[in-house]
C-alpha cells in the first residue's frame, strides 16, 4: 500500500491517496479538500482507478473538492452523511466493516467537532479528520461536545492494540502511542477521571 500525502490552502488542508500496490490499481481518497493537478497527477501516473471516497466529516473545507472530483471519475463516496454537497453517499456508521478492492475498512464515530464525524482504520493507519490531530482533539461548540468527542477516541481509538499511524485533516502525521502519551485533550480527560477526594469542614 502506497500512501500520497496531499495539502492545499487555505488552511492546509491534508488529503490522502492510498494505492494499491496489487495488479488493479485500485486507489482510494481521503477528504477531497480540493481537487488540483497534483492530486489529478498522482491518480494518473500511477494508473490507479479511483475506487472510493472517504469523507471523515461533512465540513465545507473538507469536500469542496467533491465537486470537481465528480467531473473527471466517478466513484463512490462513504460518509455518515446520506448527502455531501447533494451527491448520495454510501452510509456508513460506527463499528462497520467493509472492503474497497484490496483495502479493509473499520469506521468509528467519533461526533463533537462534527456530528457526523468518522474516523476510518485501514491497516495501521488511523484517517482522523478534523477529531485528532497531533496534540490537540477537534474544536467543540460546548463542553458537553467536547466530552462525547474525548469519550469516543479514548473508548474507540486510544485503545486499539499496538501503535497506528494517525493521519489527521490538519497538521503533521502522528501516532496513536504519541497521542495517548501528550495529547493535551486526552491528557484533561484523564486528569478528569481523578477522582478527587471529598472537602470536610470539622466544627
Amino acid at each position: 500500500m502506497q500512501v500520497y500525502f496531499h495539502t492545499t490552502s487555505p488552511g492546509a488542508r491534508n488529503s490522502y491517496i492510498i494505492g494499491s500496490e496489487s495488479q488493479d490499481k485500485t486507489a482510494v481518497l481521503i477528504d477531497p479538500a480540493r481537487i488540483d493537478q497534483t492530486l489529478v497527477n498522482i491518480i494518473e501516473d500511477n494508473s490507479y482507478t479511483l475506487a472510493g471516497v472517504l469523507i471523515t466529516h461533512d465540513h465545507s473545507n473538507h469536500v469542496s473538492g467533491l465537486r470537481t472530483l465528480e467531473r473527471i471519475y466517478k466513484t463512490n463516496v462513504y460518509a455518515v452523511n446520506p448527502l455531501i454537497l447533494g451527491y448520495k453517499t454510501i452510509m456508513v456508521h460506527d463499528g462497520d466493516k467493509f472492503s474497497i478492492g484490496p483495502f479493509e475498512i473499520e469506521v468509528f464515530s467519533v461526533p463533537g467537532h462534527a456530528f457526523d464525524a468518522a474516523v476510518y482504520k485501514i491497516e495501521r493507519i488511523i484517517f482522523t479528520g478534523d477529531a485528532l490531530s497531533a496534540g490537540l482533539v477537534g474544536k467543540t461548540a460546548s463542553s458537553y461536545g467536547e466530552k462525547v468527542q474525548v469519550t469516543a477516541l479514548y473508548s474507540k481509538i486510544l485503545t486499539l492494540q499496538g501503535d497506528y499511524i494517525v493521519l489527521p485533516a490538519h497538521g503533521p502525521p502522528s501516532s496513536i502511542e504519541a497521542e495517548r502519551r501528550f495529547n493535551a485533550g486526552i491528557q484533561l480527560y484523564e486528569h478528569s477521571k481523578v477522582r478527587k477526594p471529598a472537602i470536610t469542614v470539622t466544627f
